[in-house]
C-alpha cells in the first residue's frame, strides 16, 4: 500500500506509544493518534506505524481496518485468523457502524444531510480523490450538526455508508464545509486553522467473533 505522503519527511507522535482500549484473545482495539501511518509506506522512512508498532507486542496481529494517517481514533486488528475473516468481513459487507466527529469550515446550512457522491484517485493528484459522476465508486455520508463555531465552523457526528478512500475528506469539500487542517482538501483559512486533521473515528460497532455486539469508543480529543 502506498502512503498518503507525499514525501518521507515524517515525524509520527511517539506518545503515545500504542494506546490499547480493549483487549481479549481475539482481538485488539487501538486508539491511532493523528501523525501515524496504520501500515508502513514502501520507503524505509516509512517504516513506523501502528501496525509495526503493535506487532512489536503482538506478533500475529493483522491489521482489520485503517484510517488516513491524520486521522485519529479506533483501529481493529486480530489476533488469529478465525477472528480476522469474521470481522473484515462485516467491513466489507457493510455491516458495522462507524461514527466520525469532525469540524468543518463555515456555517453548515440545516442540521442534517445526506451526500452522495461517487468518488475516484485524482489521476493527476494522487493520492487525492475527487468526485466522478461518470466512472466513481458510490459513495454516501450522513451527517448531523453537533454544535456551531465562531470561527465560523461547525462541528459534525459523520457517518459514513460505504468505506471509499478520503470519502468523509472529499464529501466535507464537495458541499463547501472542508474538514479544518486538511493538508489535501482545505485552502486559506480552512487549512491553517488547526494544525492537525480535525477528523477522529469516535465509535465503532460490530459483532464480535463469539457473537455478541460490541460498541467501542474513544473520546474526541478536540
Amino acid at each position: 500500500m502506498t502512503s498518503e505522503l507525499e514525501n518521507p519527511v515524517y515525524n509520527p507522535p511517539m506518545e503515545p506509544y500504542v494506546s490499547i482500549v480493549y483487549r481479549d484473545d481475539d482481538l485488539l482495539v487501538l486508539d491511532k493518534p493523528s501523525g501515524l501511518l496504520s501500515v508502513p509506506g514502501r520507503d524505509p522512512a516509512l517504516s513506523d506505524s501502528l501496525a509495526t508498532r503493535v506487532q512489536k507486542q503482538f506478533p500475529k496481529a493483522l491489521m482489520i481496518n485503517r484510517l488516513d494517517k491524520d486521522t485519529s481514533g479506533l483501529v481493529l486488528m486480530s489476533l488469529n485468523r478465525k477472528a480476522h475473516a469474521v470481522i473484515a468481513s462485516q467491513f466489507e459487507n457493510r455491516t458495522t457502524e462507524k461514527t466520525y466527529i469532525a469540524v468543518v469550515w463555515g456555517d453548515v446550512n440545516g442540521e442534517s444531510g445526506h451526500v452522495d457522491l461517487p468518488l475516484t484517485i485524482d489521476p493527476d493528484n494522487k493520492p487525492r480523490h475527487r468526485v466522478d459522476h461518470q466512472g466513481g465508486k458510490s459513495a454516501q455520508t450522513d451527517w448531523h450538526v453537533i454544535e456551531r463555531l465562531p470561527l465560523p465552523a461547525t462541528r459534525l457526528r459523520l457517518h459514513p455508508l460505504t468505506g471509499r478512500t478520503h470519502q468523509l475528506r472529499v464529501h466535507m469539500k464537495a458541499i463547501g464545509h472542508p474538514i479544518l487542517g486538511d493538508a489535501f482538501y482545505a485552502q486559506g483559512d480552512a487549512l491553517v486553522a488547526s494544525d492537525r486533521l480535525l477528523l477522529h473515528a469516535q465509535d465503532l460497532r460490530f459483532r464480535h467473533p463469539d457473537g455478541r455486539d460490541m460498541t467501542v469508543t474513544v473520546p474526541c480529543p478536540f
